[in-house]
């Protein structure tokens, strides 16, 4: 078919007068310029597969590099090949269609090297666009993984009968390919239209949108047409993760209305596309128009018209009616998604008071009663142990030990380097890179003791002379449990930069406390990589982008670079598909110390889920969560090593899959780490506030929130006058029917307003129970206190009110701890005993004492100097309470109770008074010493 052009060219500008000598030289130049950035960026990208391959090699995860790199070279080829070889066709076609004589007033040289700049800039552009769409593609390896490793949930959801292992390895990878294919077919479309319009104007002749051009864009646009069809059907599936309805998930209007509506709509945008086809061949493009019009209306007709309509006369007027078998579902599914539905319910019938023989029968939890919270005690590390200027802590975490023969819940911190707090001047190269390389080990104190001046007691603290660290009482009557012969400290959470060891700087190793001999260390781990090449000098200078490390004459053949030192930074580069807990710890066992890292496996495609709000991940949020790894990293020599905690995830099942060398079973795990395995702070609060509403399993109850619950609220921290969620928190205790003591993690529940208890929901954290979910729920026809209403309590005792009167005044600041909700039980009798420490700080020093102990019950709240004389008190006014309830006939037979009780209250005050004498002169005695 041959097309006459127009003859003649009326240009606003002479492009031969444009087109000079030196606009040409520009562009070479600049193509100059160009070619030189490319190859930058390619021996950078170069010089990052070499380091991270010798990195992955260091840490022995070769496998888990090569299995990434070669997933993700294989999507970028892929997916660059596809969208190039599109991409190509349709730009040569435009080409070949729209050419035609030029016969502008331009010089032949001038019109060939514009038909070259166009030919070459449209090459290029294809290029740049396929590269675009292969990174995009590379980037979504992990999803391509998790579906050739795809693994059954043995969960069947309730709409389309699918496993629920389809939405969590196929739909996410489908949706991706849907949106990933009809963006570049839009751009491919754009590209061509461009450079029809190019071409065009080049020849002098306007923009024709009939013959070649229209069946061109005819095919591009059918094809858009059926990508669109694909995704319809592919968003029925996506209706079960809908958040249109009452609940999360699919929804009676979803499956009425919109599961219909979109499976018409994939019929009709097929049809469209039968129809873009049609119209290349047909006159004008009202045939393309008028399928593009129908799609539209039918979209806004069908997917929100309709079951916005069924949702309004429908379902509204009848809602629970007409939702009461989908909120069933969301119930269940939500509850499997996070482990809901194995939590093991019980019974507490809890009263107001305690009685001293349930008091006498829970001495074990009583005796670990936790008196330093992290924050507070992490002030006082910080204070008295740092030693040195370079070191520092970071907050302190809850472990257990057994000491002396006594099974300890403790507060440890690691003694971490930190260059940053050395002099200004003595912050050089060579001190912040090879002389002050590492942290020296822990300060540990239980949670229950305190000296006269408030400050810990301590199980293992300051530097030994001989560098061994024992943990152990500090009367040293037993020989200790527990020996950290290797308490170097490589690998954390505050080694942020980079380190070389084994250099011609001699490495500082530790000061003990009290003694001005220096000792220094050579590394003798097998922690980094050997710098001692000058290709791995260059490629690491290249990457840290620091001079020094290439020409310093300190580096030696034996030398060694240790970077990715932060404990979740190391963890992620190694597996970033797995979500990490905030709060690595650190743990001494095998005569060295550990951290230990929780991680989770993650999802946002659990059917009917309700989703957890994140900012990490998903715009949705995720809505399937398990503890299924522990991660544990050698603090010497950065060692990771991955153990499946719950192989009976299917996530986790996959990944073991993808990276067969990775993981390791948990039995393989030595004892002295099982030991201090802990429940994970994160998946328990995330489980607690889902089971706020979560433990509601009728449908009518959930959908009237009858009986919605809380999280409880405490006063804490300086002044302590705003009430702030209690954060769940560890103990030892002895759970109700349980015959033994052990470490459980626990959070209180509260139900209506004013706020009374509801229950509490505890974490087993010792084998052979690691992992059991326990919730006590309390009865509802009394009133048990909560939290909130003990505080108040505290703050309306005359006696604590003037020890805070007194004491809180100008110059000194009181800070109220976390206050603890702890059940007691003995028999048939069931209560709960309060507790809450009080610290005493001076204003503008980050150094608290802990000075008083307050425990209340329902009847009862008393303040002492330590727990012993807090709980002696709380006793005896019990009694005394006690007998007055029984016998209220046996009082001082001269005097009427009103007057018995005045005395009482008398020598309390005297008592009290007492006590307040014998601190000021104590005072008053440090003071003049």
């Amino acid at each position: 078919m041959a097309y006459e052009f127009p003859s003649e060219s009326n240009l606003p500008f002479d492009l031969s007068n444009f087109i000079t000598p030196e606009l040409r030289n520009r562009i070479k130049w600049g193509s100059i310029i160009v070619a030189l950035v490319a190859g930058y960026a390619a021996l950078n990208f170069g010089r990052t597969i070499y380091t991270d391959y010798l990195w992955f090699d260091a840490v022995g995860f070769l496998g888990v590099f090569r299995t990434v790199l070669i997933t993700r070279l294989v999507l970028f080829l892929g997916g660059g090949a596809i969208i190039g070889l599109l991409g190509g066709l349709s730009i040569y076609f435009a080409h070949r269609l729209a050419q035609g004589p030029v016969e502008m007033p331009l010089e032949a040289q001038t019109q060939r090297f514009l038909k070259s700049l166009f030919k070459w800039g449209s090459i290029v552009a294809v290029i740049v666009v396929a590269i675009i769409f292969g990174a995009i593609a590379a980037s979504k390896w992990d999803l391509f993984l998790k579906f050739e490793n795809a693994v059954s949930f043995g969960v069947t959801e309730p709409v389309f009968g699918r496993d629920v292992g389809f939405y969590i390895f196929t739909l996410p990878l489908m949706d991706t390919v849907r949106s990933w294919f009809f963006t570049a077919t839009v751009t491919i479309g754009l590209l061509t239209l461009l450079v029809y319009f190019i071409n065009f104007n080049l020849r002098g002749v306007g923009f024709l949108f009939t013959g070649p051009l229209k069946v061109h864009i005819s095919i591009i646009a059918a094809i858009l047409m059926f990508t669109l069809a694909a995704g319809h059907w592919i968003d029925r599936w996506e209706l079960v993760l809908s958040e249109n309805g009452v609940v999360y998930g699919a929804a009676y209007a979803d499956v009425n209305a919109r599961m219909p509506a979109l499976l018409i709509m994939t019929i009709i945008a097929s049809v469209g596309g039968v129809l873009m086809i049609v119209n290349a061949y047909q006159r004008g493009i009202r045939v393309m128009v008028g399928a593009v019009a129908l799609w539209i209306l039918m979209s806004l007709v069908l997917t929100v018209g309709w079951p916005n309509a069924l949702q309004r006369f429908a379902v509204n007027p009848n809602e629970f009616t007409r939702e009461s078998e989908y909120i069933e579902r969301n119930i269940n599914l939500t509850r499997k998604a996070f482990g809901l539905d194995e939590i093991s319910t019980q019974s507490y019938p809890a009263v107001s008071n305690l009685a001293p023989e349930v008091l006498d029968a829970n001495a074990v939890t009583v005796d670990n009663i936790r008196l330093w919270d992290n924050g507070p005690v992490s002030d006082v590390y910080k204070q008295i142990q740092k030693i040195r200027l370079y070191y520092d802590f970071n907050v302190a975490d809850v472990d257990r030990y057994t000491v002396n023969g006594h099974y300890r819940q403790v507060m440890v911190a690691a003694r971490e380097i930190s260059p940053d707090d050395l002099e200004p001047e003595a912050q050089t190269w060579v001190n912040r890179r090879l002389r002050y390389t590492h942290g020296f080990g822990i300060a540990m104190s239980p949670v229950t003791e305190f000296t006269s001046e408030g400050r810990p007691e301590f199980f293992a603290k300051d530097i030994p002379a001989d560098g061994v660290i024992a943990i152990q009482a500090e009367d040293q009557s037993t020989a200790p449990e527990t020996v950290i012969e290797n308490p170097r400290i490589y690998y954390g959470e505050l080694t942020t930069e980079y380190v070389v060891v084994n250099t011609n700087t001699e490495e500082l190793d530790y000061q003990a406390e009290g003694s001005q001999d220096v000792r220094n260390n050579r590394y003798d781990g097998r922690g980094g990589i050997s710098v001692g090449s000058f290709l791995n000098r260059l490629a690491f200078a290249w990457q840290f982008g620091d001079l020094n490390l290439f020409i310093s004459g300190e580096i030696n053949n034996n030398s060694r670079i240790q970077y990715r030192r932060q404990i979740a930074e190391r963890v992620s580069t190694i597996a970033p598909f797995l979500r990490l807990d905030d709060d690595p710890y650190i743990v001494a066992a095998e005569g060295r110390l550990f951290w230990i890292q929780d991680a989770y496996t993650i999802s946002d495609h659990y059917p009917y889920s309700d989703p957890v709000s994140d900012t990490v991940g998903s715009s949705r949020g995720f809505n399937y969560m398990r503890n299924s790894v522990k991660v544990t990293i050698d603090a010497y020599d950065g060692t990771p090593t991955f153990y499946v905690v719950d192989a009976s995830d299917p996530l986790v099942q996959a990944y073991q899959s993808m990276f067969p060398q990775l993981f390791v079973p948990f039995e393989d795990m030595p004892d002295s780490l099982k030991s201090h395995i802990r429940y994970p702070l994160d998946i328990f609060s995330v489980q607690a506030e889902k089971y706020l509403r979560y433990h509601m399993l009728d449908p009518r109850d959930f959908y009237n929130l009858e009986d919605i619950w809380n999280i409880a609220t405490e006063k804490f921290g300086q002044g302590a006058t705003q009430l702030q969620p209690v954060e769940p928190y560890r103990a030892i205790m002895k759970l109700p029917g349980e015959d033994r003591a052990e470490f459980v993690l626990l959070t209180p529940y509260t139900r209506n307003a004013p706020p009374i208890l509801a229950g509490w929901i505890a974490a087993r954290n010792d084998a052979p129970n690691y992992g059991e979910l326990v919730a006590f729920d309390f009865p509802k026809d009394r009133q048990l206190d909560s939290p909130e209403q003990i505080e108040a309590k505290i703050d309306n005792d005359p006696t604590i009110s003037e020890w805070f009167t007194l004491r809180c005044q100008e110059g000194s600041e009181c800070i109220r701890g976390n206050l603890l909700v702890l059940p007691m039980a003995f028999g048939d009798q069931f209560s709960l005993l309060y507790a809450e420490p009080i610290y005493l700080r001076a204003e503008g020093i980050e150094f608290p004492e802990l000075k008083q102990v307050i425990l209340a019950t329902g009847t009862t709240v008393v303040m002492r100097g330590s727990v012993e004389e807090a709980v002696n008190a709380l006793i005896g006014e019990t009694r005394q309470a006690t007998a007055t309830d029984e016998s209220p006939s046996i009082t001082t037979p001269d005097l009427p109770s009103s007057a018995v009780e005045e005395i009482d209250r008398a020598i309390e005050q005297l008592k009290e008074g007492i006590r307040n004498l014998e601190d000021a002169l104590e005072r008053l005695t440090q003071g003049d010493q």
